[in-house]
This record gives C-alpha cells, sequence and structure tokens, in this order.
C-alpha cells in the first residue's frame, strides 16, 4: 500500500503524506516514494505541486524505533530532501499540524510554507542526542538565517508560526479552518506564471544558494553522523520513544 497519494488538478499536483497513524513519521519506505514523486521531469501542464498531510500532524520527522536512528537513513533523508529542493517547479509546504525535525526540514525545503497558527514547528534533535548534517544545517541557515538557526538548532524548542512568518521563513501563516482557503491565492498566482520562467529563476537561485555546498565539510558529516552512534544518542531516542525525560552523559 502507498504511503502518499498523488492528485492532479490542472496545473496543480498534489503530493500527501498518507501515513496518520504513524503522525505522517517517515519511515525508509515512505522517504522512497517521497523521492519518487520528485525525481521524474515534471508534465507539460504542471505549473507547481503541493505537499500536504493526512492525520492531525504535518510530519513527525524519522520513524523513531529503540534501536535508534542509523547512517542509512540519514543518508536516504538527505537524497530525498535534496530531490524536493530541486524541482524544477515551484512547491508549497501546507503545514496544518505538527512539523518535526525531518517534518520541518520537509517543510522548508520547499519554496513556500503555508503554516497554521497552531502548528508545531521545531527541530528538537539537540534534545534526544542526534545533529544534523552539513546539507540539512544548510538548509535551515538558508531559511531562517544564523540567529535563528541557532535557536532551531541548539534550543530545539518549537517556533510560532506568526514569528516565523514575520522572519521571512514561511510565506503565510492563518487559522487551521482557513488554511486552503488563504494558501489558494499563492498556489494559484504559481499556477499562472510561465513554467519556463519559474524554473529558469528557480535554477539560479538553487545554484546561487549551493556555493556553500563547495566548502569543504566531510568531516563535518562524519562528525555529525558518529553522534547517532554516541551513548547519548541511543538514551536520547529511547527516551523520546518511551516518552520521558533522558539522561545525558555526553558519551
Amino acid at each position: 500500500m502507498s504511503l502518499i497519494e498523488i492528485t492532479t488538478n490542472g496545473p496543480v499536483r498534489t503530493v500527501t503524506l498518507a501515513r496518520p497513524d504513524k503522525r505522517n513519521a517517515l519511515n525508509a519506505a515512505m522517504m522512497d516514494e517521497v523521492r519518487a514523486a520528485f525525481e521524474a521531469t515534471p508534465p507539460a501542464d504542471e505549473r507547481v505541486t503541493v505537499i500536504r498531510a493526512q492525520g492531525p500532524a504535518f510530519c513527525a520527522g524519522l520513524e523513531l524505533s529503540t534501536d535508534g536512528i542509523n547512517k542509512a537513513e540519514t543518508v536516504r533523508i538527505e537524497e530525498m530532501f535534496d530531490t524536493v529542493y530541486r524541482y524544477p517547479l515551484p512547491t508549497v509546504a501546507i503545514v496544518h499540524g505538527a512539523a518535526v525535525a525531518g517534518g520541518c526540514e520537509l517543510a522548508l525545503h520547499c519554496d513556500f510554507t503555508v503554516a497554521a497558527r497552531e502548528a508545531h514547528i521545531s527541530m528538537p534533535l539537540a534534545q534526544f542526542g542526534v545533529a544534523t548534517t552539513w546539507f540539512l544545517t544548510k538548509k535551515i541557515l538558508d531559511a531562517a538565517g544564523p540567529a535563528v538557526a541557532r535557536e532551531f538548532l541548539l534550543l530545539g524548542n518549537p517556533i510560532p508560526p506568526e514569528r516565523l512568518h514575520a522572519l521571512g521563513i514561511i510565506a503565510r501563516v492563518a487559522d487551521r479552518d482557513r488554511l486552503d482557503e488563504d494558501a489558494a491565492p499563492l498556489i494559484d498566482r504559481l499556477a499562472a506564471n510561465a513554467p519556463r520562467s519559474m524554473q529558469t529563476m528557480k535554477a539560479i537561485l538553487i545554484r546561487q544558494m549551493d556555493e556553500i555546498l563547495k566548502i569543504p565539510h566531510a568531516d563535518i558529516d562524519e562528525a555529525a553522523r558518529a553522534v547517532y552512534a554516541t551513548r547519548d544518542a541511543v538514551e536520547g531516542v529511547a527516551a523520546r520513544y518511551e516518552k520521558r525525560t533522558p539522561t545525558f552523559t555526553g558519551e
């Protein structure tokens, strides 16, 4: 059974995360399906893709288990995000509920994010003992700037959508029951624009933002991925899974 649903309405394609019983947490199969949805060349009549989700949460990030998070999962999620980020046409995330860790990253890897005022948006990795890689940190830095990136990553607490909007990090904020109505003008404008113009300008933006990737960073990624094997990471993920406060030792 597919873990996403894809529908088309004229120039607008919608990719819906369809794992509501798991708060749309990203397992290997779901990440592969999302990646496949953005690898294909857009059809001639498409102008914009919307990402949304079923159930009360937008996306709870990587699926957690008492086994922790392995290196293969971090590579897979980076590849998925990169495919979404580089999709030739504009992308819009509609965030109605919690967008946590990988869910927050998924929203920010879209060109525009429209969020409900009530949405819980956070990157709590430091609170359960893991770390972002160079690629994932770059996206937070691109979207939020240094000061807010530090708040996202080092504190890990939710940042209210209205503040994120005021800082220019997300495109629109609306009451949950008006989310589709308030997102419609943005989606309609993108759907009416010239596709080759949008593709060219998006490619220019990506090329310019990619300059930071030329900085040598293999050692940073090695250090970030090594964090996933620490005792603190095992303890933090287990505590999150068991809904208790972790005890970190720095090991």
